[in-house]
């Protein structure tokens, strides 16, 4: 789960680590999630405004949260060597926690690479930490495709093992942490929004390392595809797993049968946010893998985006598909990742954006058919 921003202090010491496990709470934060998901979409407006911008920009000081945690245990170091929290001092240090299919992470990543390109020569060092939530994240080949196709070029700890996500008791993808040149952290954000904001602290924390001739205006975007804001005002559909360990709302007839092939049928109506199976399916802790084609996902849904994390269970063996929305092809409402028709091909596991009203946006039936076996799906997110 892409957890989301919840009131946190950090810890003034290391060694206060807290159990980070990926299921901790997890039913809490599912319940919470689609009202924290509207309240960090409005954030991204509210506290971005000039009023805003100008309260931090006057604030004297930031309180000190805690002392940047040694960034050890990472299996590899991807764009730069190891780097030490005391081979920082003298800099300003952003830690951005990510994973590459969090679509709430990816909304954040324009900025992040942005600053990181803004103020590189200025004093600041951006250091993106991959913590996997699915088992094939931690797969190396497929986080350096990953950084490749999104142009992060600043320095990635490989942390498969959680020992840096377990250092700063970290509990959210995304969430930044913001050290000054002194090694203490003064500054995080977990959660899309406060870009103005939190560049603002970057400004005040490189000013007072003694950074001079910095840029004062702040970063203008306007990001597409993935990477565009969710709309907060038709989101009605929280993040959805599909893997029995945190899965709710699924619909088919007799439930599921764990860790076992088994047909499933699809029941006479689905409610909004239920979702179903329909064919010979077995559904596993992180996902559901089709045995035989053909086989079908449908769900009920209220956004305007729906993205699918989902990939091939072979590697190199792609896999046809096709959307329909409310039975028909998507046409003007097709992802980046189907066509008007609705067809696309599953080439490797990643997040899939299959859907993207054009409005206006009302409940509506998704439905996705694979044409051949072997598709493993994870988990939908909607924007």
């Amino acid at each position: 789960m892409c957890r989301i921003a919840l009131p946190y202090h950090f810890p003034a010491a290391r060694g206060q680590e807290v159990n980070n496990e990926m299921n901790e709470s997890s039913t809490k934060l599912r319940q919470i999630w689609l009202v924290l998901a509207l309240t960090g979409a409005m954030t991204a407006s509210s506290a971005d405004s000039p009023h805003e911008v100008q309260r931090v920009a006057q604030t004297a000081a930031l309180p000190v949260e805690g002392n940047l945690p040694a960034l050890e245990g990472a299996i590899q170091w991807i764009n730069s060597p190891p780097l030490s929290a005391t081979a920082l001092r003298g800099k300003v240090v952003l830690i951005d926690f990510w994973t590459y299919t969090c679509i709430n992470w990816r909304r954040t990543l324009p900025y992040v690479r942005a600053w990181a390109e803004k103020y590189k020569d200025h004093g600041l060092i951006v250091i993106g930490v991959h913590t996997p939530e699915f088992g094939f994240e931690k797969n190396l080949d497929n986080v350096y495709r990953a950084m490749g196709s999104l142009a992060i070029r600043y320095p990635v700890p490989v942390d498969s093992n959680y020992r840096i996500w377990r250092a700063f008791s970290n509990q959210y993808w995304p969430a930044i942490y913001i050290a000054d040149a002194q090694g203490h952290i003064r500054y995080h954000q977990f959660g899309e929004g406060a870009y103005q904001q939190s560049e603002r602290v970057i400004q005040q924390l490189l000013a007072e390392a003694g950074n001079t001739a910095l840029p004062q205006e702040l970063v203008s975007l306007d990001p597409r595809g993935f990477e565009a804001a969710a709309d907060p005002a038709t989101l009605r559909s929280p993040e959805s797993y599909i893997g029995y360990e945190q899965a709710e709302s699924f619909a088919s007839p007799g439930g599921a049968a764990p860790d076992k092939p088994h047909v499933y049928a699809a029941p006479a109506v689905l409610r909004l946010n239920e979702w179903t199976l329909v064919g010979d399916w077995t559904i596993g802790p992180e996902y559901a893998a089709l045995n035989r084609a053909p086989g079908r996902i449908a769900y009920r849904f209220h956004a305007r985006d729906v993205n699918l994390i989902m990939g091939p269970s072979a590697h190199g063996t792609p896999i046809k598909f096709r959307v329909l929305i409310d039975g028909k092809p998507p046409g003007a409402a097709h992802g980046i990742d189907v066509d008007e028709q609705g067809d696309g091909t599953l080439s490797e596991p990643r997040m899939y954006q299959l859907i993207r009203q054009p409005g206006p946006i009302s409940e509506r039936l998704f439905e996705i058919e694979f044409v051949g076996p072997g598709a493993e799906a994870f988990d939908f997110t909607f924007g």
